[in-house]
């Protein structure tokens, strides 16, 4: 048997304008995902666990583009205003995302992203021509959310 192979997709910096504390909770709020990721339609089941959404073990299910596509997503780290991670799965496909922010000395935040997906040895030739697209996808999704937060506070 062969085993699964991991890749990253996306490990890269974005600027935020607003402080940590606006763009980690923004970020980490699952709620908010359907406004800045365009991969969504929507989210479902979202279950809360902790003070607030976002917080470890609050869980949901993505409801994307891809009809039949609707991996289940649940937070596995929160260090607030520090450090965010999510890990989903959907069939024999699993996925993390890791958000680091770190304060600019104006006042900013950036934000580093880490994407990886964990695949079957016979998805491998999918993920290599899909693996650009999905990158500049998840950057332009994150400055839609630098957008988002810097216009209207996350709201």
């Amino acid at each position: 048997m062969l085993s699964p192979a991991r890749f990253t997709i996306f490990d890269d910096v974005v600027a935020f304008s607003t402080p940590p504390a606006d763009t980690f909770d923004y970020l980490t709020d699952p709620r908010n995902r359907p406004a800045w990721q365009s991969s969504l339609r929507r989210i479902d089941d979202v279950h809360v666990i902790g003070d607030r959404a976002g917080d470890v073990g609050t869980n949901w299910t993505d409801v994307t583009i891809v009809p039949g596509v609707s991996p289940r997503l649940e937070v596995t780290a929160c260090e607030p205003h520090r450090l965010w991670r999510e890990v989903g799965g959907w069939r024999s496909v699993d996925a993390v995302l890791s958000l680091r922010f770190d304060e600019r000395a104006d006042f900013g935040t950036d934000v580093r992203a880490e994407a990886t997906l964990t695949v079957p040895v016979i998805g491998v030739p999918v993920l290599a021509v899909n693996r650009w697209p999905a990158t500049q996808a998840i950057r332009a999704d994150l400055a839609r959310a630098a957008r988002i937060v810097a216009d209207h506070g996350g709201r």
